[in-house]
Formats: C-alpha cells, sequence, structure tokens
C-alpha cells in the first residue's frame, strides 16, 4: 500500500488500524507534548494528532499538530510501505544500486532489468498547480509564530523545528550545469537538519560538515557570492521522508528512492520564490537562502544523547515564502535519550544496513545498533571469521564503508553462533573470549560527532574495536575453549516429553 500525502498515510493506513489516536484536550507545544510523546514511546503508543494546539497568550492555534509518527519499527515500515519483516528487501535493492555486481551470465543480466527499468521509471514529475501552495505567505505575513513549534526540553532559547527535510541543490547539478561542470553530488539533497527559530522569518540551520546539505553549502560558497536557496518541507509523504533518512546511494536521488518505496513517482512542484522542487502533497513548505557568511549561535538543546548540547554557530536561513494546504497538520517530534524517533528509525533502518555491509563483506551474518547506544554509537556484528585478524579487518570495514558509522564509537565483533542483538549472548562473548591487551583495538584522532562531549576535542575523538570472536593461531597458542551443548537426542526427547512433566512454561529449547 503505497501513500503519495501524509494524510493518506494517517487517514488511510494508521487510523483505521487503531495507529492514530485524535485528542481534542488542550495541550501546549511547550514542554508538554514532549512529556506526552515520551511515554507514548516508552510503550509503543501511537502516533497522536492533536487538534487543539495552544499558544503561549492561550490562543488556539489554526492547524493540529501531529507527533510519535514514526514511534514504533512496524510503523516505518509502514511509511516505506512494506512491512517489518520486509525492511531487509529494501537494503538488498539499495546494495544492488549501490554496487551492482556484474551479472554472472545473461540469465543474471535479464533478473536485474526489472530493477533498473523501475528505477528508471520513478524520476519524479513536475506539476504546475499542487496542494503544498493552497496558501502562500510573503513579506509581512511570513511569522513563525503562527505555526505551533515545538520546545521540548527545559532551559532551551527558542522553540526549535524537529521534523524538517531541508531540500538543497549544489552549484554543479544537473539542468544548472552542462558537459563536464555537471557533478552529480549537487543535485537535489533531502535532509533532516533542526531549525532553531530566531526570529519571525528567521532560523539556524544545523546540518553537520559530512551531511548533503552543509557540502552543498560549502561548494555553492566557493563559486557564488549569493546565499543557498533553500526549501524547507514539514510534512511530506512517509516515502519521502524516509527516504531522507536512508543511505540512499549518491548516483540516485533522494526524489526518486521514495517513488521506488512508494511504487509510484513523486509529484514536485516549482516553489514560488527559490529555484527549487518540493513535494506537491506536502503540508508546509518555507522557501529562502541559507547565508554564506551569517552565523548564529544554536543550542543549547536537548540531544539524542540524553544531554544538552554546547552552543556552536550555524548559518542563518531567511525565509521568503511560506505555502501551505489550506488545512495543514504541522509535524513535529523531539530528541533526547532513547527511546526517542530517531533511536526507533535506527532499529527499523538496522536491517536495511545489513545488505549494503554483507555486499561489500559477506562474512558478515548480521549487524545490530544497540537502540540505547544513542543509535549509532555502538555496533555489534557477527561474522563467519575464517583466517587470524578477520575481526579488525570487518572493524576497519564498518569505520569506512558507509558514511552512517564514522562516527560509531565501538564496534564489537562476534561470532555468527552468538546473537548479536541479544546483550546477554554479546556480554558472555566478551566476558569468555576477550583479552583486552590482546583483542582491543584503539583508533586515536578520528572523526566524532561534535556532540560528543566525551571526546578529548570537538569533531575529533577515538574509537574502540573489541575482538570477541573464538581465537585461532597465530591469535593465540592456547587450546581454545569448546562450547558447552546438550545432545540433540536428549533435547529432542525432553521437547516430546515436556507436557507430560507437568512443568510451567513451554519448555522451549535455548540451544542455538
Amino acid at each position: 500500500m503505497s501513500f503519495s500525502s501524509l494524510r493518506d498515510f494517517l487517514f488511510d493506513r494508521l487510523e483505521p488500524a487503531g495507529r492514530l489516536v485524535r485528542v481534542s484536550e488542550p495541550v501546549s507545544p511547550h514542554l508538554e507534548m514532549t512529556e506526552i510523546q515520551t511515554r507514548l514511546l516508552a510503550e509503543g503508543g501511537p502516533a497522536v494528532l492533536f487538534e487543539n494546539v495552544i499558544g503561549p497568550n492561550g490562543e488556539k492555534y489554526d492547524m493540529p499538530m501531529l507527533v510519535n509518527l514514526f514511534g514504533t519499527v512496524e510503523r516505518v515500515a509502514w511509511g516505506m510501505s512494506r512491512e517489518p519483516h520486509e525492511l531487509r528487501e529494501i537494503g538488498e535493492t539499495l546494495a544492488q544500486l549501490r554496487q551492482p555486481e556484474p551479472p554472472g551470465g545473461f540469465k543474471q543480466a535479464l533478473q536485474m532489468l526489472p530493477l533498473l527499468k523501475t528505477v528508471m521509471s520513478m524520476k519524479p514529475k513536475t506539476v504546475s498547480r499542487a496542494p503544498c501552495q493552497e496558501v502562500i505567505w510573503k513579506g509581512d505575513d511570513i511569522d513563525l509564530a503562527k505555526l505551533p513549534i515545538q520546545t521540548c526540553w527545559p532551559g532551551e532559547p527558542a522553540p526549535l523545528i524537529t521534523w524538517p527535510l531541508v531540500v538543497t541543490q549544489g552549484p554543479n547539478a544537473k539542468g544548472k550545469s552542462t558537459g563536464d561542470d555537471a557533478d552529480a553530488r549537487d543535485d537535489f539533497n533531502l535532509g533532516i537538519y533542526r531549525m532553531q527559530v530566531t526570529g519571525p522569518n528567521t532560523t539556524l540551520m544545523r546540518w553537520l560538515k559530512h551531511r548533503g546539505g552543509a557540502q552543498h553549502h560549502a561548494r555553492w560558497k566557493d563559486q557564488n557570492r549569493e546565499p543557498l536557496p533553500a526549501a524547507v518541507v514539514l510534512g511530506a509523504d512517509p516515502g519521502t521522508i524516509l527516504a531522507a533518512v536512508t543511505p540512499v546511494p549518491d548516483t540516485l536521488s533522494e526524489y526518486q528512492f521514495a517513488g521506488l518505496l512508494r511504487g509510484q513517482k513523486v509529484e514536485l512542484v516549482d516553489c514560488k520564490t527559490v529555484p527549487l522542487k518540493v513535494p506537491a502533497s506536502a503540508e508546509i513548505v518555507l522557501e529562502g537562502h541559507v547565508s554564506l557568511d551569517e552565523h548564529g549561535d544554536e543550542g543549547p538543546y536537548g540531544d539524542h544523547t540524553g544531554y544538552y548540547n554546547s552552543v556552536e554557530p550555524f548559518p542563518v536561513f531567511t525565509i521568503s515564502a511560506i505555502t501551505m494546504r489550506r488545512d495543514p497538520i504541522y509535524l513535529s517530534t523531539f530528541t533526547g535519550r532513547p527511546p526517542d524517533e530517531p533511536s526507533v528509525l535506527g532499529e527499523a533502518l538496522n536491517d536495511v544496513f545489513v545488505p549494503l555491509l554483507a555486499q561489500q563483506f559477506p562474512e558478515i551474518t548480521d549487524f545490530w545498533l544497540p537502540p540505547e547506544g544513542c543509535s549509532y554509537r555502538v555496533a555489534v556484528v557477527s561474522i563467519k571469521k575464517a583466517y587470524p585478524g578477520h575481526a579488525k579487518r570487518v572493524m576497519m570495514g564498518v569505520w569506512s564503508y558507509l558514511r552512517q558509522f564514522m562516527y560509531t564509537k565501538f564496534v564489537i565483533v562476534v561470532d555468527d553462533g552468538v546473537n548479536a542483538r541479544d546483550w546477554n549472548d554479546v556480554i558472555w562473548a566478551l566476558s569468555t573470549q576477550v583479552d583486552p591487551a590482546r583483542d582491543v583495538t584503539i583508533i586515536e584522532n578520528t572523526p566524532i560527532d561534535y556532540l560528543d562531549f566525551a571526546s578529548p576535542e570537538s569533531g575529533l575523538g577515538s574509537k574502540m574495536g573489541i575482538d570477541a570472536t573464538a581465537k585461532m593461531a597465530p591469535e593465540t597458542h592456547r587450546e581454545w575453549g569448546t562450547p558447552i551443548r546438550m545432545a540433540d537426542d536428549v533435547i529432542d526427547e525432553v521437547t516430546r516429553k515436556w507436557a507430560a512433566y507437568g512443568l510451567p512454561g513451554d519448555g522451549k529449547p535455548i540451544w542455538k
């Protein structure tokens, strides 16, 4: 089932399934909304549409507010037009698109054609009229205070736009440059970058240096004096939102991948004041420009670490128009110590990452980013170990293969007989298979999330790899232990007789 708009997803999929609840009780976006959502997330609760959102002076906002949209893995999968057990198939598709292997023969080549044909057919199309432009604010009509923008945590300096889908193009995008000047890196980039409100028509654009929007900004600054055009989509269809947080190959636009997820092209419309295209079915769009030289102090804000981040300078975004539907829905969330929506998204996308990593390292049998590890700071990898030093090679591969893992601080490698997603199994492997002096690798002076205040320098710190696999010569010269396991015939006999014992429980065997 595909969804061409956010409201299609809400009212055709979530609400009939009991996964969307409407609340008419007055609710404030100042702190109260965060506390409500933290409790919903902890219990795997539904998405919520608050229909009576109250501002600081007691006035009611003209639009409802949606939170906890992707608060469960199930809803993330549904947003990708899949079921949870099908998420790994998305990773397999991405692996083929990211680095397609030469076909082994004519038959295999024919099998690849449908995917390639489908991808090519999913290029977005431009329409002349769009729901997201039914209402247009320009000039003095622009006022972010009219939107129910959330203040998430005590002590934050200003309301924060938390689900902005930021659309940019670099200086040498296709259609803007021809011949050798065209650069695929400069095509449409969609990224989620939080935005601190600083005035009726200004925000700060918090994008990290390695992210696509920031790279567009840097390349634009090298070639232009005018500010970078940008559009901020609030409430796109779920496939487009999720495409922005998925490791899409650089040769494929997020718009095109969103079409692949949806099974139908994304319809775009030209912005009114900037040379960009945005999803026609969006709820709200902020159009404007990101300054090349004007910056403001951003923060402190509560972050995914569970702490407030340091104050850092980020460029100013000045709004030239706000367009929206006649009856828009404002999409919001919060970021904090897990569980939060980013950690749920990370858990869902975990299965997307496995085929991507296994394509490069076929020995990888599973990969797990524990949500409590702030989504990406800890990774556990299980492998079919084949030679001495194999675990260390995999560690280096995890850190270097995908941009998503450049900030992962800890990589634990276990044998494929260990369940990478079960801390009981992982801790057992750490306790029995690791000698700290031999099996712990420390790498200094590596890129680290600048929000990581534990690192000695902002943006620069160390990484730790732990080899918790069984050792072989010459990694060890001692006889290695043999795991205890019950005989299969005894396991089968006890399973057969369990009901006759009259014991509680289902008697499921514990042996792998």
